[in-house]
């Protein structure tokens, strides 16, 4: 099974046209106002329209309402939700409904094993569970966590999240096979707003090598 890929964090033109070219599955808008790559929904709907269609466009949220969340989705014209805050099952599916049955993910902050294997009934109508590793912050952290909490049956598909870059992808793709691969950081320029080409070139090439060595 091939290994989906999210860019996440992307700000300017020439990063999202880098990562259509190098085949992402999709592009992570992050609409989180503390977040270094914050972006409004005017920004993000003219980025979204350098997607073609078979890229998806997935926005951030953290602890929105429900109201601004479905605004943003239908200014922008996003494809998923990813919901990174201490949104509850009812608070999902109550975003979802308003943002015209969007598909959702969401993002589980994994200080223990319990964190994960709590979360798959109550969450089980998520597309997908986006791990990241645990901060006191919201949004990506940045940091890996133990890939050992993740166990080989899930009812849900994961993302896997945390820390990821060319070096670890390959790793965490073999450890845990999961559904996708989710980087930020790891792609990152000179600045959190800026992307490195050659190291978002170099993650593609990584994960595609850790696809190809799968038995």
């Amino acid at each position: 099974m091939r290994t989906r890929i999210k860019f996440c964090g992307l700000v300017r033109p020439e990063d999202v046209d880098t990562a259509v070219a190098l085949g992402v599955d999709a592009v992570g808008f992050v609409f989180y106002a503390r977040s270094p790559r914050a972006v409004d929904a005017p920004l993000a709907a003219a980025l979204r329209r350098r997607l073609p269609s078979f890229v998806s466009a997935v926005g951030l949220f953290v602890n929105e309402t429900p109201q601004t969340v479905a605004a943003t989705a239908e200014a922008v014209g996003l494809d998923v939700l990813q919901l990174h805050g201490d949104e509850d099952p009812a608070e999902c599916a109550t975003i979802s409904q308003l943002a015209g049955g969007l598909p959702w993910w969401k993002a589980i902050r994994m200080k223990t094993q319990a964190d994960l294997l709590s979360s798959f009934v109550p969450f089980g109508a998520a597309e997908c569970l986006l791990l990241d590793s645990f901060s006191e912050g919201f949004g990506g952290s940045g940091k890996t966590f133990d890939w050992t909490w993740i166990p080989p049956q899930r009812p849900v598909h994961i993302v896997m999240s945390g820390g990821l870059d060319a070096r670890s992808v390959g790793d965490a793709i073999a450890a845990v096979r999961p559904f996708g691969v989710d980087v930020s950081s790891g792609i990152q320029g000179d600045s959190p707003r800026i992307k490195d080409p050659v190291r978002m070139e170099q993650f593609v090439n990584a994960v595609l090598a850790a696809d190809a060595g799968r038995p």
